[in-house]
């Protein structure tokens, strides 16, 4: 490190100063900074956020709490800066900027990666083992895994959760993540489940969740219910077989169906009231095929005259539509299609020839698949199928993470209302949506179509081991039967619990499944129920109300464009219920990472790129600014070009500076009010100070309405101009070569400007400037004030009134013009101009002369002729007739 010291690079200070001595290094460099400055910025608390505090000084974030058991990818990366620069503006604003961050190790993912892990799954049901170790290699056979409590299982995960979780601390803190890391949680903890648990349970208390048997997606993979926010249109092939029903009188009454194999499911037809060929149908009855059932042939406007024969099958329950018409029409139930994806063993009772329970019998036990070939082959060999099965590609609904169609069964699941199934509070909910500012805007209406597609309840039990268990529990009575309109629910301060490993309140373990006794609900909650509670799970609602008046509604909700529907939604239905308030003020929602074909980067699509090579190649500085880049909900392509000019701004930003402090800048020069602002008389500078004004206020209004896209617009084209013109022309004054007054207003600009630079840069490169900070200021650049503050922005605004911005522009051009001159006679650029003219519109003549001495010197020009005209060129300025010295000449000018 060099201390600055009087020499020919630093002009003598000739006035006493308080401030920290300016301490430059050689060679400044970015290796090392994000080790060096993570540590300090943690051991000072530099992103501490303070507890004794008011509503009104929080700005609080709702950060996403990510899959801490997935794989690291550059989304990361990307989002999460994003939400980053936000938070370091508002604390530099003044804000005390509550920061947490959160693991989400409440689901599939989890499950799957503790189970490989350590060889072991989860039974519910199974005892609690204290001290449980899991085997020291897992079993290459599932079957021989360990099975263990949801208690045991909850507490491996909690051990991995650690380890997983370090590599995303450690992530994030390198890519300068100004989040406070002693408010972290995870969404599978005690809290996290005792707070998941007691929202459900005051929702249940408010009529809010209910059970309720009734149709329900299943995916037979998984099996489990699932959710419409999960469900996947996926493209797969398929065919229409044209089947006729048949008429009392023995007419044929052709449908076209996809699904053969649901026809001892059907329960009626169903035409379009207006359809003039099924009008004669509509309240009589025909009979199926095969099976031999009769079903009333009825209307609905749903049907589809022109798609297929123009009458459907209605089978209990082939599709979501089949849904809609039983329950509109009050249609009988008749599932054949279980859990585990297979036909019932038992034929059911509603087929009662003897032909059609012979049939049955062939479809029983079997899958979908084997029963629709059964179904076929048994249709051709009765010469039911009327030509060839029309092959067709057509969409289907998948679980998200399912391989298999999802069927739609009928079972007791528990809901929560959304307004899938109430007009009110459908409308609720979207003036809740209207209440929010969306960044940007236009996302509102994503979740305002999603709100008003909705045609249920949202169903949050899961059939699942691993989760947040859902707590209550049955009376059984004296043949053993729940009793479900009367669950046994648990006082609040005994959350969290788990009713199949605890005893229901009131009752013994050994009542448990017993006539008289008791019985626990064996599902989970879905795991966006709990995910929906990030903002009363880390503000504390329920447990620190002082505390959750704070923090709420939140600020910021940060997340992903693509999960409006689930977790955005599923957030302010909570809040609605639980708060009667929106969750949050702002969102901003990011878009996607996409490759160099403009496709989604995904790890199913191998298209990823891993972090860490990024990091170590270009550092955070540059990986930040790729990130800062793009505006919000903009998808955005992985670029590596850009984030080689992130890595050029943040080198540049140290040697600028050093440059800058070297040249004699320090903070006893920075203006900091209007008073201060009288030392600022060149007109050069004060055209710099009418930029940075301009800057700071744009930068500052770009950062209000959260497009720090252009705030770092704004201030990266401010800063080339500072570097590559303004510092280029005031060399030579503030050496002194043009007395003490001209010295002074040149280093008051260059420190005044470098101070606001740092700060106005620090959100985006936090590294690179606090680095610099440290040179000649005390403290952190990430504690200093926002630069738009209204003492200062009044001494930049003064230090600039009566200038105009156009004295650096003309004047850079016309130095651009000089310099190209020696360019393209090949003499270096220390050699004197003897005479040149500059001409130059009437009214740009002026800007010139203001910094015609800076001009002169930094070309080194002897004599320059200002001339008016209109030339072409670099926006109407033009060099000519320059006349270089004799190289001898020259070079003994310059010794």
């Amino acid at each position: 490190m060099a201390e600055q010291i009087p020499g020919t690079d630093t002009p003598v200070s000739t006035t006493a100063s308080t401030s920290p001595a300016v301490t430059v290094p050689d060679r400044p460099a970015l290796e090392g900074l994000e080790d060096k400055l993570s540590a300090r910025w943690k051991t000072e608390g530099t992103y501490a956020f303070e507890t004794d505090t008011t509503r009104e000084q929080v700005y609080s974030i709702d950060t996403p709490p990510p899959t801490a058991s997935g794989s690291l990818h550059v989304g990361h990366m990307f989002s999460y800066t994003q939400t980053d620069v936000l938070a370091r503006y508002q604390r530099m604003n003044g804000k005390n900027v509550f920061y947490p961050m959160g693991w989400d190790d409440n689901g599939l993912p989890t499950e799957r990666r503790v189970q490989n892990y350590y060889g072991v799954r989860c039974d519910p049901t199974k005892p609690y083992i204290p001290g449980y170790q899991p085997p020291e290699k897992p079993a290459k056979n599932q079957r021989d895994w360990d099975v263990v409590s949801r208690r045991n299982f909850i507490e491996l995960c909690e051990e991995l959760a650690v380890e997983d979780e370090k590599v995303f601390e450690n992530l994030f803190t390198r890519l300068g993540l100004s989040v406070d890391w002693s408010l972290t949680y995870r969404t599978i903890d005690d809290t996290s489940r005792a707070v998941s648990q007691r929202g459900f349970l005051r929702n249940l208390s408010s009529g809010d969740a209910y059970m309720a048997e009734a149709p329900t997606l299943w995916d037979v993979t998984f099996r489990t219910a699932v959710a419409q926010a999960e469900l996947e249109d996926r493209e797969v092939p398929g065919a229409y077989h044209r089947i006729p029903f048949f008429t009392a009188a023995g007419d044929k009454v052709f449908i076209e169906t996809t699904r053969p194999e649901l026809l001892p499911a059907c329960s009626a037809l169903v035409a379009h009231p207006d359809d003039e060929r099924y009008q004669p149908l509509f309240g009589q009855t025909v009979t199926s095929p095969l099976f031999g059932v009769e079903v009333e042939v009825r209307a609905h406007g749903l049907a589809k005259p022109d798609k297929g024969s123009g009458i459907a099958m209605v089978c209990t329950f082939g599709d979501l539509t089949d849904v809609t018409w039983w329950r509109e029409l009050d249609l009988p139930t008749r599932t054949v299609v279980g859990r585990d994806g297979r036909f019932h063993a038992e034929t059911p009772e509603w087929i009662t020839t003897e032909a059609g329970r012979a049939e049955y019998e062939k479809l029983s036990g079997k899958t979908v698949f084997s029963a629709k070939e059964t179904v076929v082959t048994a249709l051709t060999e009765a010469e039911l199928v009327d030509g060839e099965p029309k092959k067709i590609t057509h969409p289907v609904n998948f679980y998200e993470k399912g391989d298999k169609p999802l069927e739609v069964i009928s079972s007791r699941q528990w809901y929560i209302r959304n307004g899938g199934r109430d007009a009110e509070r459908r409308e609720k909910l979207i003036a809740r949506g209207r209440q929010l500012s969306w960044h940007p805007e236009f996302m509102r209406s994503r979740y305002e179509n999603w709100v008003e597609g909705l045609n249920g309840d949202w169903l949050v039990s899961r059939q699942r081991f691993f989760g947040v268990p859902i707590p209550v529990w049955y009376p059984l009575d004296a043949s053993g039967e729940p009793d479900y309109e009367h669950p046994i629910v648990p006082a609040e301060d005994q959350l969290p619990v788990d009713p199949v490993a605890e005893a229901a309140p009131g009752y013994v373990e050994t009542q448990r499944d017993v006539p008289g006794g008791f019985t626990g609900d064996p599902d989970v909650l879905d795991t966006w129920a709990t995910s929906s509670l990030t903002p009363q799970i880390v503000g504390r609602w329920s447990r620190d109300e002082e505390f959750f008046g704070k923090v709420f509604p939140f600020d910021l909700r940060p997340q992903g464009h693509d999960i409006i529907r689930t977790w955005l939604f599923s957030t302010v239905v909570r809040a609605e219920a639980l708060n009667g308030s929106v969750p949050w003020n702002h969102t901003a929602l990011s878009g996607w990472i996409l490759d160099p074909d403009r496709k989604k980067m995904s790890k199913s699509k191998g298209n990823v790129v891993v972090p860490t090579d990024v990091l170590d190649e270009y550092g955070s500085d540059a990986v930040r600014y790729w990130a800062a880049s793009a505006k919000l909900g903009a998808d955005t392509a992985y670029e590596v070009a850009q984030m080689k000019i992130g890595r050029r701004l943040a080198i540049k930003l140290l040697n600028a500076s050093k440059f800058a402090l070297n040249l004699g800048a320090s903070v006893d020069n920075v203006v900091r009010s209007a008073d201060d602002a009288a030392v600022i008389t060149n007109p050069l500078d004060k055209a710099l100070m009418v930029r940075l004004y301009d800057t700071v206020q744009q930068s500052s209004r770009a950062f209000e309405t959260y497009d720090y896209a252009r705030a770092l617009n704004l201030t990266e084209s401010f800063f080339w101009q500072f570097t590559d013109d303004y510092v280029e022309l005031i060399k030579d004054r503030a050496y002194g070569g043009h007395g003490k007054a001209e010295q002074a207003s040149v280093l008051a600009t260059l420190a005044t400007t470098l101070d606001a630079l740092l700060r106005l840069l620090a959100p985006f490169q936090p590294f690179a400037t606090d680095e610099v900070w440290g040179w000649w200021r005390t403290g952190s650049v990430h504690r200093a004030p926002w630069p738009g503050r209204s003492e200062e922005i009044s001494g930049i605004e003064a230090a600039s009134a009566g200038a105009t911005a156009d004295v650096l522009a003309a004047v850079a051009l016309a130095l651009g013009g000089i310099r190209r001159a020696k360019s393209e006679a090949k003499v270096k650029q220390r050699t004197e101009v003897l005479a040149a003219v500059v001409t130059a519109p009437e009214n740009r003549l002026g800007s010139l002369r203001g910094g015609l001495a800076d001009l002169k010197a930094a070309g080194n020009v002897r004599e320059l002729t200002l001339v008016a005209g209109s030339p072409d060129g670099d926006a109407g300025i033009e060099v000519s007739q320059v006349e270089l010295a004799a190289p001898d000449v020259s070079e003994a000018t310059a010794g």
